[in-house]
C-alpha cells in the first residue's frame, strides 16, 4: 500500500497515519514555519500584552490600510490549503481576496470576501455547510482543499476609503500532491441591473479539464412577484447554442422547491445544509430597505459538473406577468463561481471598480 499523502480527508481515512507536515499561518506565524509562532516582541497588540511580553497575543491580527494589498500567506512547496478562517471589518465588498497558484503572474482566485464565504449582502446570516460556514459574530470560514505544486501566494486588498482589521489563520499541509489533482479557482461578477432579455452569466472563458464545484449568489429583485423560474445552463467542451446540462428553475438548482416558501408561515424559508441553501433573506423594512434581497448557494461536491476542454456557465432571470407569461427581469445579481481546473488559467475579466462592488 503506498503512503498516505494526508489530502482528501472524510471520517473513513482520517485514522491513517501520514508523513504529511502541518502547518499554519496567521499574524503570529506569518512564515508558517516550524516552532516559529508566538514569537513577536512588537506587533497589533503590544499595547495590550505590555505587562505579558512574548507569546501572550502579542500579534494577532492585522491593519490594512485604505488602498493597500497585503501579502497573507507565501508558501514554498507542494502541498495543500485545508483550512481558512478569517473575521473581517469593514464593507466586506471592499476587500478583495486572491490567490495565486505555482507560478502564475494573475489570480486564480479574485472575489469580495464577503461574496467568496457565501455572505454576499455585507450582512452576517449563519451558513453551515460543507465547504463554508459563517459563524457568529462575523467568522468566515472555508474547507475548500486548494493544492498546489510549487507555490502558494495569497493577498487581501482594502478598496475602502477607511483602514480595515484582519484577524485570519490558513491552516495547510506539506505534502505530495498527485498527478491528477487540479487547482481551485473562485471568479466574482456583477451586474446591476440585468439588461432586458439578457441572460446572467455566472462563467465564461474556462479553457483546460476540470469540474464545476459549486455556485454562490447574491439576488437582488426588482420587480414584485415570484422571480425564480430562470434555468440554470452548463455549456460543455464545444456546446453551441444549447447547452449540455439544461435546469428546470432557479429554486430546483438550489435545490429547494416551489418559491422557497415556507407552506405554513406563507414566507420564504431560510435553509442551510451540507450542499445547498438560501441562508439569507433580507426583507423590505418600510421605509429605505425597499427590495427583497436572497443569499443562495449550491455546492456541486457530489455531482461535480466535468468539462475537458472549455465551460460555460449562465443563468436565466425570469419572473412573470399578466396572461401567464414569463417576465425577463432586471435584477442585482451577483454571483461567484466554484471551480478546479488545469494551469494555466485564462485571464480573469476585470474586476467591476469600487461602484460597480457597491451594495446599493
Amino acid at each position: 500500500m503506498t503512503q498516505f499523502n494526508g489530502l482528501g480527508l472524510h471520517l473513513g481515512n482520517l485514522s491513517r497515519l501520514s508523513s504529511a507536515q502541518t502547518r499554519s499561518i496567521s499574524p503570529e506565524n506569518f512564515t508558517g514555519e516550524k516552532g516559529k509562532g508566538g514569537m513577536a516582541t512588537e506587533g497589533s497588540a503590544s499595547w495590550n500584552s505590555r505587562d505579558l511580553g512574548v507569546g501572550w497575543k502579542v500579534n494577532p491580527y492585522l491593519k490594512i490600510a485604505s488602498k493597500e494589498t497585503s501579502t497573507i500567506a507565501e508558501i514554498d512547496g507542494s502541498g495543500a490549503i485545508q483550512q481558512i478562517w478569517m473575521t473581517p471589518t469593514g464593507n466586506w465588498r471592499y476587500s478583495i481576496i486572491r490567490i495565486y497558484w505555482d507560478d502564475q503572474e494573475h489570480p486564480s482566485v479574485e472575489c469580495p470576501v464577503g461574496d467568496f464565504f457565501a455572505c454576499g449582502w455585507g450582512q452576517f446570516a449563519p451558513v453551515s455547510s460543507l465547504a463554508i460556514c459563517v459563524n457568529p459574530g462575523s467568522a468566515f470560514n472555508c474547507y475548500w482543499e486548494m493544492p498546489f505544486r510549487k507555490k502558494c501566494r495569497i493577498t487581501f486588498e482594502n478598496i475602502a476609503e477607511e483602514e480595515m482589521t484582519l484577524y485570519y489563520q490558513i491552516n495547510y499541509t506539506l505534502t505530495e500532491v498527485p498527478e491528477d489533482a487540479a487547482y481551485f479557482h473562485a471568479q466574482f461578477r456583477r451586474v446591476n441591473p440585468l439588461p432586458y432579455k439578457e441572460v446572467y452569466t455566472i462563467l465564461d472563458g474556462v479553457s483546460g479539464q476540470g469540474q464545476f464545484a459549486g455556485t454562490y449568489m447574491a439576488w437582488g429583485v426588482n420587480n414584485t412577484g415570484w422571480w425564480g423560474e430562470g434555468e440554470i445552463k452548463f455549456y460543455l467542451d464545444g456546446d453551441g447554442e444549447f447547452p449540455t446540462i439544461c435546469g428546470t428553475g432557479t429554486e430546483d438548482y438550489f435545490c429547494g422547491s416551489y418559491n422557497f416558501e415556507n407552506q405554513v408561515t406563507k414566507q420564504y424559508q431560510e435553509y442551510t445544509t451540507p450542499y445547498a441553501g438560501m441562508p439569507q433573506v433580507i426583507r423590505p423594512n418600510g421605509v429605505y430597505s425597499s427590495q427583497t434581497r436572497f443569499g443562495l448557494y449550491r455546492w456541486h461536491i457530489m455531482d461535480p459538473v466535468r468539462f475537458t476542454q472549455d465551460l460555460k456557465v449562465t443563468i436565466q432571470a425570469l419572473g412573470w406577468r399578466s396572461g401567464h407569461r414569463y417576465l425577463p427581469l432586471q435584477d442585482d445579481i451577483a454571483s461567484v463561481a466554484y471551480w478546479y481546473q488545469t494551469l494555466p488559467t485564462a485571464p480573469f475579466p476585470a474586476l467591476p471598480g469600487r461602484d460597480s462592488l457597491e451594495i446599493i
